[in-house]
């Protein structure tokens, strides 16, 4: 698959601690929202806990293997923020700095460099016992955190994820419940954007001071579709894509907020300097893309002015209608971004993979699903670049297959199969045809020297 990818582009995938480390409580960790969302009664679709998952905080070795082996220039994992401060507060758990201090020494041995994200979901109960997100001392809570990583891995990481998608954590984690740490709040839940982006902001500051090259968050983003062509769905689209993409970008990229007043919305908790810190914090803008969302005008009387539908005419993954695949939708969210801010920074795809059936079974997976999926995204970036969008790096979730939050066992993303009783690991035929993309790439890369 020969794309027309610019000399240097980049080829990472990543995983998320949570997601496979297993070990949750090895040593000291403390409790996490997960932690806690994962023992409510039919919160996890088939009731498991997230351990032993990939057993990865004991396999390193294992991972890093298979990230050299695809020739990765960047693997994206995440540090607990309940493994160095068990309590959310405090000096670093010494234990746990030593584990990711070793990890990333690993890494660079191997050839590949760290990229860290700070934040994956994984907050300290005690945190969220405090306010979490809702409260604003969380921001200051969360730079202190990053400063205790920074000291200790800042001279070998000089790239990093800050956040990982806070309008998931917003939209699921605090509007409606879907994923920890389950409140219902509905546009109750918007102070969380702001006390999310401020965190990201103070902790770039601190992560810079302790040399950082490169610091970005990454979010979540879709590209919304009307489902029909009228006035009611046009407005619906309106109002969830400010709620979902505009009020995460506009504040990073243009130091304001979309006027959420004049949807009848609550302001955001904006104290005179946040938005001068907040714009201008980002050296790349992160973009997590899985699918578009189609929305249509809700019935009078919701609570929302929105409902989310299947998009039509598309096929989906293994999620069903809620995840349809339409590559295309990445290309057109792309070069819409570049077009609302023409100042845009260097683009980096932080997320991008799909989830099909498999068999449970370590066996050779033939997920030709998978590629298709792949290389149709790859296709629409490249076609973004030649529009004029900076895309700097595409990463594929995910190297491994997990634990998938709320829905535990259930879904596979991994480009390697994992047998969660053995924690055995496959490479499908995925890895091998991005293994070969990737070599193809950088052979391309240095003809064209």
């Amino acid at each position: 698959m020969r794309l027309a990818l610019p000399t240097g582009f980049r080829f990472s995938a990543a995983t998320s601690a949570f997601q496979i480390e297993g070990s949750r409580g090895a040593d000291g960790t403390g409790r996490s929202i997960w932690d806690d969302f994962l023992e409510a009664p039919g919160a996890i679709i088939d009731g498991s806990t997230a351990d032993p998952s990939c057993d990865s905080y004991r396999r390193t070795d294992d991972d890093v293997a298979l990230a050299s082996g695809l020739g990765l220039d960047r693997y994206r994992f995440s540090i607990p923020w309940a493994r160095v401060q068990p309590d959310g507060a405090g000096t670093g758990n010494a234990l746990a700095l030593d584990h990711y201090s070793r990890f990333v020494d690993q890494l660079l041995d191997a050839g590949v460099t760290p990229f860290p994200t700070l934040f994956h979901w994984e907050m300290p109960s005690a945190v969220e016992a405090d306010g979490g997100w809702l409260a604003r001392d969380t921001a200051q809570r969360f730079a202190d955190y990053a400063a205790i990583v920074a000291d200790r891995l800042g001279d070998r990481v000089s790239q990093w994820y800050t956040l990982n998608e806070p309008a998931m954590t917003t939209l699921q984690g605090y509007a409606t419940g879907a994923l920890a740490p389950g409140k219902q709040l509905l546009f109750g839940a918007l102070p969380t954007v702001h006390h999310q982006l401020l965190a990201h902001a103070i902790a770039a500051e601190a992560l810079r001071a302790r040399g950082a090259t490169h610091v970005g968050l990454v979010n979540n983003h879709t590209w919304v579709l009307p489902l029909h062509d009228s006035e009611e769905d046009a407005a619906a689209a309106y109002v969830y894509d400010i709620l979902h993409n505009r009020a995460f970008s506009e504040p990073l990229l243009d130091g304001v907020y979309p006027d959420l007043e004049s949807l009848g919305l609550p302001p955001m908790p904006v104290v005179d300097g946040d938005l001068e810190r907040i714009r201008g914090s980002i050296d790349f803008y992160g973009i997590n893309f899985y699918n578009p969302t189609t929305v249509t005008a809700a019935a009078a009387g919701s609570p929302i002015p929105f409902d989310i539908v299947p998009t039509p005419g598309v096929p989906h993954t293994g999620f069903g209608e809620e995840w349809p695949i339409m590559p295309s939708a990445l290309h057109d969210l792309l070069v819409d971004l570049k077009r609302r801010h023409p100042h845009l920074p260097p683009v980096i795809v932080g997320e991008n993979g799909a989830s099909f059936p498999e068999p449970a079974d370590a066996v050779r997976v033939d997920d030709v699903d998978r590629i298709d999926y792949l290389s149709g995204h790859l296709r629409a970036v490249a076609e973004a670049i030649a529009d004029g969008v900076d895309v700097e790096e595409y990463t594929v979730w995910s190297l491994l297959d997990n634990w998938e939050w709320a829905d535990g066992y259930t879904q596979r993303f991994g480009l390697v199969h994992v047998d969660f009783e053995t924690g055995e690991r496959t490479p499908k035929a995925s890895y091998d045809w991005y293994r070969a993309l990737i070599a193809e790439a950088r052979t391309h890369g240095e003809e064209k020297r």
